[in-house]
């Protein structure tokens, strides 16, 4: 496949619409709307698609890509088609990249390459992260999940010896309960490493953050991005008619049809009508109501295509709610049984 021309990168790239915000109360900005390489980079997607939604991607600001080692599919597609295009696009532009990476689940055979948090297994799937990416470092390097079967404290001490390695600039945590999150902060302060940021899921259908965790995290001064703030497409035009052929949840993946109830389909059409009466996508309006609080680093994106992308950074024009299309939207915006990763977050 021959690569198209070099790319230059926007010249008005920090002039457009994104706003960035600081993470808790450390000195790093990440752009209000992050880009996260889940679902849609792996090797059944042309390298040049996904070459056109990073390059639009950071001409409008978008400064923050998040991978893990798991993302594809099949696992670490995502992080080596990331990996060529970062050395064929992106490396002059390093500086001003915030990228990101996570273990947490079963990679590799073996009895360790299963996931969890031990020593052996968050430390070398880091630096198998590092070789498909072809980078030195990564900005931010999470524990993807809260693992019950290993000690804190060793989770901890790996995350630790990355920064002190200087292969991660900062650390995070994903999915990780309140009181958890509490321990892991403790934990890292006693080793001089600072918890950056922590990524729950987080949506209008899926509000468990609310408010333990989120008190939490302000009390620490750690960040907070949230993912899956669409839940996984629910929170978009796609399913108001119903279930299309083509669709995610059509298909054997993480979005069951059983979350597609009628109680919920009902709920998604009222959102919508609320997005429609504000000028707005029913996806903007999700993105807008995820980063209400000022706690909210950022949230997290996903992208198929250079459409999608531009529709949700849309979202950027309209983040002002009113306290009336907070009460009216409070109405629908209820727990409805979506959260894949509550197990984790409440251990």
């Amino acid at each position: 496949m021959s690569i198209p021309p070099a790319y230059q990168a926007a010249e008005d790239r920090y002039a457009a619409s994104m706003s960035y915000r600081k993470t808790g109360d450390s000195g790093l900005h990440l752009p209000a709307i992050s880009l996260g390489l889940w679902q849609n980079f792996g090797t059944e997607v042309p390298l040049d698609q996904c070459r056109a939604i990073l390059r639009r991607a950071f001409d409008r600001g978008v400064t923050h890509f998040d991978l893990a080692n798991n993302y594809g599919p099949p696992y670490g597609s995502a992080e080596a088609n990331f990996g060529t295009l970062m050395a064929q696009d992106f490396l002059p532009y390093r500086d001003e990249l915030v990228i990101s990476t996570k273990a947490g689940y079963d990679m590799w055979p073996g009895p360790y390459g299963q996931g969890g948090g031990s020593r052996k297994y968050v430390l070398a799937s880091l630096d198998q992260s590092l070789s498909r990416m072809g980078l030195d470092y990564v900005d931010i390097f999470y524990s993807h999940r809260f693992d019950p079967d290993t000690p804190l404290e060793e989770t901890m001490g790996a995350l630790a010896s990355a920064v002190q390695q200087g292969k991660a600039l900062y650390v995070g945590i994903s999915s990780y309960s309140p009181a958890k999150t509490r321990e892991a902060h403790a934990l890292l302060a006693g080793m001089g490493v600072r918890l950056l940021i922590h990524q729950p899921s987080y949506s209008m259908l899926n509000r468990w953050i609310e408010p333990d965790l989120l008190d939490a995290l302000g009390e620490l001064g750690v960040g907070c991005i949230g993912f899956s703030p669409l839940a996984q497409g629910m929170l978009t035009s796609r399913y108001l008619d119903g279930i299309p052929e083509d669709s995610r949840a059509a298909r054997d993946g993480s979005l069951d049809k059983a979350m597609l109830s009628d109680e919920n389909l009902g709920r998604i059409r009222a959102l919508n009508d609320i997005a429609q009466s504000r000028g707005q996508s029913l996806a903007q309006l999700a993105l807008a109501w995820t980063l209400r609080d000022s706690r909210m680093t950022s949230t997290l994106i996903g992208a198929s295509s250079v459409r999608q992308l531009d529709d949700n950074l849309g979202a950027l024009a309209g983040l002002e709610l009113t306290d009336s299309e907070l009460a009216e939207i409070d109405k629908y915006a209820v727990e409805s049984g979506i959260n894949l990763w509550a197990r984790s977050s409440a251990e």
